[in-house]
């Protein structure tokens, strides 16, 4: 069956747009007062999709304790704290109705740069919102607009899965992202946790520690990644040393070398092309055999299914 646009289902790869509903047009209120904000919520939930645009004291806002990210450059939030200083906040943060109070729903680095500039009210779209809407409108935020380190990413990867009960691939369409995206992030925290450390301070870049990960062990790990912050490898070559690490890691066991050449060059390729171990055994004069792939995880297992082109869907879990 052909699927059209009107059959897709909705997903916030649309941006937070799709979820925030029209907004409410009229004078900015501050409303400060119980009455008033009792009024407010008992009147947003009467409508699922009423929103409306209010200023609020930034002490009446409490946090998103979905909120994705832990840290923030201080020196960018005062240079933003200047900005807002100089010429106001331009884009509104976005609350839900919480009791007499209100809880951020995104907004998190410009809430806090209001407070640094000693701001009493701030501007705010008021909404309705599910804990649902609460974890996805945080981490759509995060991911498209702000620059989370890798560990983080992972982590709200993580959150979000389990707190909905989800596969990586319906988190995936339901995000927007590539389902191999949302892998690679998660197979970050399996990282032991002191290269987790250095991923998310800078010292290694995602393409270092998706080379790492091909190790076997996590004293290995540890070893390269040590080796790649003391030697300012860049990301080709912590690749290269992997490949190198995994064609040679069974020749101290292996029985003297008898395969032809071109069966071992092909071993060599299939290795660096698939970052993992892989063995071509072949008899009857190479006329028949078997090759050997192998992986030290599911999503290892699910990283080469994908480069393979193969679908296995939720068979993997079974293994």
């Amino acid at each position: 069956m052909t699927t059209t646009k009107k059959d897709k289902p909705k997903h916030l790869g649309r941006g937070l747009a799709s979820l925030l509903g029209p907004i409410t047009s009229g004078p900015a209120k501050h409303d400060n007062t119980p009455s008033a904000t009792s009024a407010a919520s008992k009147s947003l939930a009467e409508s699922e999709f009423h929103v409306s645009m209010r200023h609020l004291s930034l002490d009446s806002i409490q946090p998103n304790p979905y909120q994705p990210r832990s840290s923030y450059n201080q020196s960018d939030l005062e240079d933003l704290a200047a900005s807002i200083k100089s010429s106001g906040l331009l884009q509104p943060i976005i609350v839900r109705p919480d009791g007499p109070a209100y809880q951020l729903i995104a907004g998190q680095r410009r809430l806090l740069a209001a407070r640094l500039a000693k701001l009493q009210t701030i501007p705010a779209i008021v909404r309705p919102a599910t804990e649902e809407q609460m974890l996805e409108l945080a981490l759509v935020e995060n991911i498209h607009r702000s620059d989370l380190n890798p560990i983080e990413r992972g982590t709200a990867y993580k959150n979000y899965i389990e707190t909905f009960s989800l596969t990586q691939t319906e988190a995936a369409q339901r995000l927007g992202e590539n389902r191999s995206v949302v892998a690679n992030y998660l197979r970050l925290l399996e990282l032991p946790q002191h290269i987790r450390e250095m991923l998310t301070d800078g010292r290694l870049t995602m393409g270092h520690a998706r080379a790492i990960l091909a190790l076997p062990t996590d004293q290995l790990r540890r070893q390269l990644a040590n080796r790649a912050l003391a030697g300012r490898l860049n990301v080709r070559e912590v690749e290269r040393l992997v490949r190198k690490y995994l064609a040679g890691a069974d020749k101290p066991l292996r029985k003297p070398a008898t395969k032809p050449p071109h069966i071992a060059d092909l071993e060599n390729r299939l290795t660096a092309h698939l970052a993992t171990k892989v063995t071509v055994e072949t008899r009857k004069k190479g006329r028949q055999g078997r090759i050997i792939i192998e992986f030290y995880s599911l999503d290892d297992f699910d990283r080469l299914t994908e480069t393979l082109g193969l679908t296995v869907g939720e068979q993997a879990a079974e293994l």
